[in-house]
């Protein structure tokens, strides 16, 4: 069962691939939590295509790999490829090169409101992800009381 619902999640994944090459943008709904709390699970993030020139340190991009999409802020550049890494997430990824990149993140659409994506994140956003890179724990408490806050009242 597993393997059937990992490969429903490819094939989604890379529709959502095709789609951004295809038209130029796409809407997709965040399931993980690695961006904490820039971008946080149920968000929908608004990413337009572009080549691997386009962006600059500090963009968050959205690329494919092994089936699987991934919204990482760009911290550095190498050559040709990008140095992506997750704000919640400790070490950076491998290398990300053309084939792999789709697009960049323009929006953040959040409880209703669209919110442009910052290249910097604010001083308590650093504060924040800095305690998530160090405790998982401290990821899900942060996530969960996300979901507490955006509940619609009575």
């Amino acid at each position: 069962m597993d393997s059937t619902l990992e490969g429903c999640a490819a094939s989604k994944n890379e529709l959502a691939a095709e789609t951004v090459r295809a038209f130029g943008a796409l809407r997709l709904r965040v399931t993980g939590s690695s961006m904490l709390p820039a971008i946080r699970p149920g968000d929908v993030l608004l990413i337009r295509q572009c080549d691997v020139d386009g962006p600059v340190v500090g963009d968050v991009v959205l690329f494919t790999r092994e089936r699987r999409l991934f919204a990482h802020r760009v911290v550095a550049r190498s050559g040709a490829d990008l140095v992506t890494q997750g704000d919640g997430v400790a070490q950076p990824d491998p290398r990300v090169d053309a084939t792999e990149l789709l697009g960049r993140v323009s929006h953040v659409l959040r409880l209703g409101r669209s919110l442009p994506m910052r290249r910097k994140p604010s001083f308590s956003g650093r504060l924040t992800a800095a305690l998530v890179r160090r405790s998982a724990l401290a990821g899900r408490l942060i996530t969960r009381l996300h979901r507490l806050r955006s509940r619609p009242g009575p």
